[in-house]
């Protein structure tokens, strides 16, 4: 199978594949490099935090995989099922992978010196599925590990499903838009943090409770160098404004309006009036405000009339 014939492969076809790969039954056994051992059963533990006295005289039942895990330089057998149904699903163009249950059944404890072999077989393939990563397909093998001097003693199970998807479409980069940037400071960083999460921060002082607006390092009020800021109900009344006729403004078609609001905390706060006819503006016009996102980086607030 080919990238080239991705284009054209079906659910119907992937489903064919499925079935295909799941009536060759179990693949051959893969036999573990190592023996179960103390070393490697100390080193998890103690990553674990795992103090369970019977350790490493047994081996932590969970650590079953770990046994026969390929390696930093393994490479999948050609009858290895989800080997075989990632490959399927690569090529129709399921290229992204996420793993979303495990369930492990176990016989008895491991002990040192043991050596493993495992043995697995394709179970369901369900697809396509809408999910929140993209539509995709959703695999389970079932996995058996097997010990004794015959390698026939099955000790634990394992039932492994992952989701293969289709990553959307990325978002196109959309270019900055041509707007007077605000300079940012560590008074004001909070402020535009604020609006970026849809937030009308106001600076309070951390002695006095003084509310302030443009902020700045230092309480006029009491002196207090410890501000902290409250966030507005983004209610208020036009104090005063502007219609802006001349000169031209980036990102900006005039006429357009620029209001002074008190809001209901008390403290003014200039922006863009929108949604209304410069004609219609008047003082004390109640307004709420709207949250104009420039890009990822800037986020302004402004008004509408409420």
């Amino acid at each position: 199978m080919t990238a080239e014939a991705s284009v054209d492969m079906t659910a119907e076809a992937i489903r064919s594949e499925a079935q295909r790969i799941r009536d060759r039954g179990e693949g051959e056994p893969r036999v573990a490099r190592d023996p179960v051992n103390v070393p490697m059963i100390n080193n998890w533990t103690e990553a674990l935090g795992d103090s369970n006295p019977r350790y490493p005289e047994v081996a932590p039942p969970a650590m079953v995989q770990a046994w026969t895990m390929y390696g930093l330089q393994g490479v999948r057998a050609a009858d290895d099922p989800l080997g075989a149904m990632i490959t399927v699903l690569d090529d129709a163009g399921y290229t992204s992978i996420v793993a979303t249950d495990c369930e492990q059944t176990y016989q008895r404890y491991l002990r040192p010196g043991e050596r493993l072999a495992v043995r697995s077989r394709l179970g369901d393939v369900v697809g396509p599925k809408r999910t929140a990563l993209g539509e995709g397909w959703f695999v389970t093998t079932h996995s058996t590990w097997y010990s004794g001097d015959e390698g026939d003693e099955p000790v634990a199970e394992m039932l492994f499903r992952v989701l293969k998807f289709r990553p959307p479409e990325p978002a196109p980069i959309q270019p900055k838009r041509d707007v007077p940037r605000p300079a940012v400071s560590r008074d004001t960083e909070y402020f535009w943090a604020g609006t970026a999460a849809g937030e009308l921060r106001i600076q309070r002082c951390g002695e006095c409770g003084a509310l302030r607006h443009p902020p700045g390092p230092m309480c006029p009020a009491c002196g207090a160098t410890r501000p902290e800021h409250v966030v507005a109900t983004g209610r208020g009344e036009v104090y005063s404004y502007v219609v802006h006729h001349h000169p031209p403004v980036p990102g900006r078609t005039p006429p357009f309006v620029v209001a002074l609001v008190e809001l209901e905390e008390g403290v003014r706060m200039l922006g863009e009036l929108r949604d209304v006819d410069p004609s219609g503006v008047r003082v004390g016009l109640p307004v709420e405000v709207a949250f104009d996102r420039v890009d990822d980086e800037l986020t302004l607030p402004a008004w509408r009339p409420r």
